[in-house]
């Protein structure tokens, strides 16, 4: 039996019902979901890329 996962949507995503990702982490994988569309399964990034793009995304990656 697969644990459920815990799914955190950003702080930043405003007040609740507002469309967001949400992200989980299990074992060596960050699970990524749009929340508006729950039942679409997420797709699963691996945690040596994950941190790489939050540095991207958020403008501090130093490039």
């Amino acid at each position: 039996m697969t644990p459920a996962r815990s799914d955190v949507k950003s702080s930043h995503s405003g007040s609740p019902g507002d469309d967001c990702v949400e992200v989980a982490v299990a074992g060596q994988a960050v699970h990524v979901r749009d929340s508006k569309d729950p039942a679409r399964p997420p797709f699963a990034v691996g945690r040596e890329g994950w941190a790489p793009f939050v540095r991207f995304v958020s403008g501090a990656s130093g490039a």
